[in-house]
């Protein structure tokens, strides 16, 4: 079987997670990268095999290579939009990291672009792929738990979190980012709720920076940080369900830890990164009797990424795949919660 022939641009810390995907899956090859640095360049050009003339130190020239069937973007926020842009101005299939733009302004001109000329396209939207959140996907969609009626998501991480004394690094650089946990975690809770339950219908936010200070790294000068380092808000989905979300990287003690818990008129669910292969579901048994069981996630749940992808690539359209709309909704909503906490008041989409 013929592989696809893969180029990364943007080497940083996920990119090293998307090769590891990618050699797993076994069905991708990566022939060119792209970086701004130079080191960061050599370092995986090297490691990979790739030859000099598919190091392009300008994204551009990887997305023309007539060698490159699809690309990978794993850069910062601020280039999202225009790599996507090339991608499609070049009809080349790709998937692209969270956020899907710097704001929605570059979302709505991106669409237009899309409808014209539209190709195969992915958002690496990955905790789609967490076999818990699979499986309460399809108990919510069977109806087991009857209607659902709230829910809460919430996203924790704690390397942001003052005993760590992180420097300022790009992603409190408004700039680069947009928003700061908003767009990097809360990305990911939108995305789920559509996932699990659909299109949003109305919101409520309030936006923080905890600390609001940080070190220079390079003079130790107190630099400002203008985006939000606590996210929360509240939501009205289009089916009824009532939502809470919080998010944050000043959670002592927290990795990396994403988590649902949704309830409905007959029993609740809850999932989570941290017990990936197993939830907590909650049901009547008999009137007024409830049991609650962890259960394994079924095989057919354990769907990867890579393997979405690359049945995209064939021309397939997997169910749960998150594509080009699915990162402009995403993109809509974070607008929204933006909104709503400038205005402070509650926002219709």
């Amino acid at each position: 079987m013929s592989k696809f022939r893969i180029g990364l641009i943007g080497l940083g810390g996920m990119a090293g997670e998307h090769i590891r995907w990618m050699n797993e899956n076994g069905r991708f090859d990566v022939v060119a990268v792209s970086d701004v640095s130079e080191n960061a360049l050599a370092a995986a050009g090297d490691r990979l095999g790739i030859a000099a003339g598919k190091r392009y130190a300008d994204f551009a020239g990887l997305i023309e290579d007539p060698d490159v069937e699809a690309v990978i973007s794993v850069t910062p926020n601020n280039v999202h939009a225009a790599i996507i842009r090339a991608c499609l101005q070049a009809r080349k299939p790709f998937m692209a990291e969270k956020p899907f733009t710097l704001d929605f302004e570059e979302a709505a001109g991106l669409l237009e672009l899309y409808e014209n000329r539209p190709v195969p396209a992915m958002m690496a939207f990955t905790y789609r792929y967490t076999p818990a959140y699979r499986f309460a996907r399809e108990l919510v969609r069977e109806g087991k738990i009857g209607d659902v009626r709230s829910f809460s998501i919430q996203y924790l991480q704690g390397w942001g979190a003052a005993p760590n004394d992180v420097p300022y690094i790009w992603r409190f650089d408004k700039a680069v980012t947009g928003t700061g946990t908003l767009g990097d975690l809360g990305s990911h809770m939108i995305d789920m709720a559509r996932f699990l339950f659909g299109e949003f219908e109305e919101l409520s936010a309030q936006l923080h920076t905890i600390i609001p200070k940080r070190k220079d790294p390079a003079t130790g000068e107190p630099v400002t940080v203008e985006v939000d380092d606590f996210a929360s808000f509240q939501a009205r989905m289009a089916d009824g369900a009532m939502g809470v979300f919080q998010t944050t990287r000043n959670a002592v003690g927290s990795g990396n830890q994403h988590e649902a818990s949704i309830y409905g008129d007959t029993g609740t669910i809850h999932a989570s990164t941290l017990n990936p292969d197993r939830l907590i579901w909650i049901r009547e048994e008999a009137p007024g009797q409830f049991v609650r069981s962890e259960i394994d996630v079924p095989q057919r749940c354990r769907v990867k990424q890579y393997e979405d992808f690359a049945a995209l690539l064939e021309g397939g359209s997997p169910d749960g795949l998150a594509g080009f709309m699915d990162g402009y909704r995403n993109q809509q909503v974070l607008d929204a919660v933006v909104r709503a906490s400038e205005a402070k008041t509650s926002v219709r989409l």
